[in-house]
């Protein structure tokens, strides 16, 4: 039965996070006391030191060796049974999509564990919980975001390749081959240069690069395609600004820049550097290629921008087309882009749907030459992730330590103590500027955001409560893993989704709006659980 001194003390361990993020959102919503410049600064101290040395300071401190296979199981299960439900639901329903099933799978099963999970689960059920949320986290950390990250990247891919070799040619590319500048398919900071040789058996090489500048002087063999990515943009993880869907955008053409930065360090850009182009004025806008009838159309802006020698933008409110000369106003449906098989474009004034025309005559390349393409991108995002080093460390050091008993120096140890006892305060600090950045609380919509929330908070802990029982768990384990499963949204999917240009509004939503509702919802479930 769950007491009246239960109660406070949870209170007493969740309001202190909350009373940080309200603190950050009150300084810069009505005292104006941080500039975005200065927020970016904040948040790349979270992103880059705090975060990754409390991850570690907690796993660190957890034995392995001692690992609870049950609830880890359950955990997994859960996610795998929403991953099986969302294929099943693209594959044989038309509604159905990639894209639609990395978001809902983003939003169903990956909370807020280390920030939030960590903190309200010891007070509620106790000091045990503390292990079994940092093994969660490492199994996020390691298996589950980089699952996110592959499924994200074999999306690019795709996308890279039918803008690239449309129809049935790229079944014959044996081998992609990457220059060392390009560690995403996406092209979200550069545009894409695809080269492709065949040989006389008709098989072909691709080249892959950041730009066609890099390409080798004097090179007269290759064909080479330019891939317009659907964002300009050069943000690094301290560079991550504020989300605003096309309504907002012409709703409002002129929005402010947030300048937030994650707190997870996750747009992993190898060399840090301020974005040139206001964010607003481009996302949620059409990918550039050719139409039907032959002609380039795109979104045009007050300015006229030039890119690679042609004009890409002239009036926010119309269409253009180049093979007609001539405007088109946007209706609802022309600004609707969805992906089915990673792209279906939706325009009021095609009379064919693109999947029947482009789609049903596609071709990819081999899986094992897609794999290799992608986990080589994949391992090198990786590679620049401090989060990556961080989990990696910690889980060795805690093998070493446990196995024969040695305790880290004190020196090293007061060291990352100092830095991870301020990690959890500022990374709510980091969520409260955030919060004050954001032109709207509710980015996506009511309607989405409400589909958000009833899958953040009811069929992620339904999912994972069937599994619990199913697995065995009882008694406060099981309670454990159905709180923990109904916490927030967290920070790492909303800054891939930033990142891939994939319904980032829904994420920011589910991150800020889920933060405001979390603490009586969990509470909820606390008492519910408790009777």
């Amino acid at each position: 039965m769950v007491t009246g001194q239960d109660l406070y003390n949870v209170m007493c361990s969740m309001v202190p996070l909350y009373f940080a993020m309200l603190v950050a959102y009150g300084s810069v919503k009505c005292c104006k006391m941080f500039t975005s410049d200065q927020c970016s600064g904040i948040n790349r101290f979270v992103a880059v030191f705090a975060v990754p040395v409390l991850s570690f300071h907690f796993i660190s401190l957890n034995n392995p060796y001692q690992m609870d296979i049950k609830f880890i199981l359950a955990d997994t299960i859960s996610k795998l049974i929403v991953l099986f439900l969302l294929s099943i639901w693209a594959i044989f329903f038309t509604k159905g999509s990639l894209d639609w099933v990395i978001t809902l799978f983003s939003v169903a099963t990956l909370p807020n564990t280390l920030v939030m999970g960590i903190p309200l689960l010891q007070a509620m059920y106790g000091d045990f919980t503390q292990s079994l949320m940092v093994q969660l986290v490492v199994l996020q950390c390691i298996i589950w975001y980089t699952l996110l990250l592959f499924l994200l990247e074999y999306r690019a891919a795709k996308l890279l390749i039918k803008n690239s070799f449309p129809g049935t040619t790229a079944a014959s590319i044996e081998k992609f081959e990457l220059d060392s500048d390009v560690i995403s398919l996406y092209g979200h900071d550069a545009p894409l240069t695809t080269q492709s040789e065949t040989d006389e058996n008709g098989r072909i090489k691709v080249r892959i690069r950041r730009s066609i500048s890099s390409a080798p002087p004097g090179s007269t063999s290759s064909i080479t395609n330019t891939i317009t990515p659907t964002r300009l943009s050069n943000l690094s993880n301290a560079d991550i600004f504020s989300i605003n869907t096309p309504m907002n955008f012409l709703d409002n053409p002129s929005p402010r820049l947030s300048g937030y930065a994650s707190t997870d360090a996750y747009s992993l850009q190898p060399t840090p550097r301020r974005s040139n182009v206001n964010e607003m004025d481009v996302i949620g806008t059409p990918m550039l290629g050719r139409s039907p009838v032959g002609g380039r159309r795109g979104l045009r802006g007050d300015s006229p921008v030039v890119d690679q020698g042609r004009v890409v933008w002239e009036s926010p409110e119309k269409w253009w087309d180049e093979e007609r000369q001539g405007c088109k106003d946007i209706t609802m449906s022309d600004r609707e882009i969805s992906f089915r098989d990673s792209l279906k474009v939706s325009m009021a004034e095609e009379a064919v749907d693109p999947k029947n025309e482009i789609e049903s005559n596609q071709k990819m390349p081999y899986a094992f030459v897609m794999l290799r393409l992608i986990l080589i991108v994949v391992g090198r995002k990786l590679s620049r992730n401090p989060n990556t080093y961080s989990s990696l460390l910690g889980l060795l050091w805690s093998l070493i330590s446990f196995k024969w008993n040695i305790e880290m120096p004190s020196l090293i140890k007061s060291s990352i103590k100092i830095i991870s006892d301020a990690g959890l305060g500022m990374a709510m600090f980091s969520l409260g500027l955030f919060m004050a950045l954001q032109p709207h609380i509710i980015a996506c919509g009511t309607k989405r955001a409400a589909m958000g929330m009833g899958i953040r908070f009811l069929c992620g802990p339904l999912v994972m409560s069937l599994s619990s029982i199913a697995i065995g768990l009882r008694g406060k384990k099981l309670h454990t893993a159905i709180v923990q499963a109904a916490l927030p949204q967290g920070i790492v999917p909303f800054v891939f989704a930033r990142e891939y240009g994939l319904h980032p509004d829904i994420l920011s939503t589910g991150v800020i709006f889920g933060m405001l509702v979390s603490l009586p919802i969990t509470l909820i479930y606390y008492i519910f659980l408790g009777l």
